[in-house]
């Protein structure tokens, strides 16, 4: 077992690591499209929002592994979506980003959204102006 782990076999399994990464990489960012500050701001308001949600849930007592994993699957729909939007930029409209963009913008918009409801959930002040709106998309749903 030990020899495994030592000399050639873990220099072969390290390659082969860095040979999944590499590709896998290539793969999502041939995707997503190019890994611009849309798509870093994107993952950070996504990211936020699920930290946030799970802090609201411990802060509410309703911690829960099937919704934190329903929340994990949105998530990644989130990235679909942008991925396919990318395609159709692509493919479509010719090396501009325009649906892409559209799609990103929404879902940071979205994604704030929900970290200020979480935040209003416990308790936290947020301007008067969020607040109102935050309502206003409430009674829209």
């Amino acid at each position: 077992m030990e020899k495994i782990f030592k000399g050639e076999s873990m220099d072969k399994f390290k390659d082969l690591v860095k040979i999944f990464f590499t590709i896998f990489g290539s793969l999502i960012g041939f995707f997503l499209g190019d890994l611009d500050i849309f798509i870093y701001s994107l993952t950070a308001f996504v990211i936020c929002d699920y930290i946030s949600g799970i802090i609201r849930a411990g802060f509410e007592r309703k911690l829960s592994s099937k919704i934190g994993f329903k929340g994990i699957l949105k998530k990644i729909m989130i990235f679909i979506i942008v991925g396919i939007a990318n395609i159709c930029d692509k493919n479509l409209i010719k090396n501009q980003a325009m649906i892409r963009s559209s799609i990103i913008f929404f879902y940071i918009a979205n994604e704030g959204l929900s970290i200020l409801e979480n935040a209003l959930a416990m308790d936290l002040p947020i301007p008067k102006k969020l607040k109102i709106l935050l309502e206003q998309f409430k009674e829209e749903k």
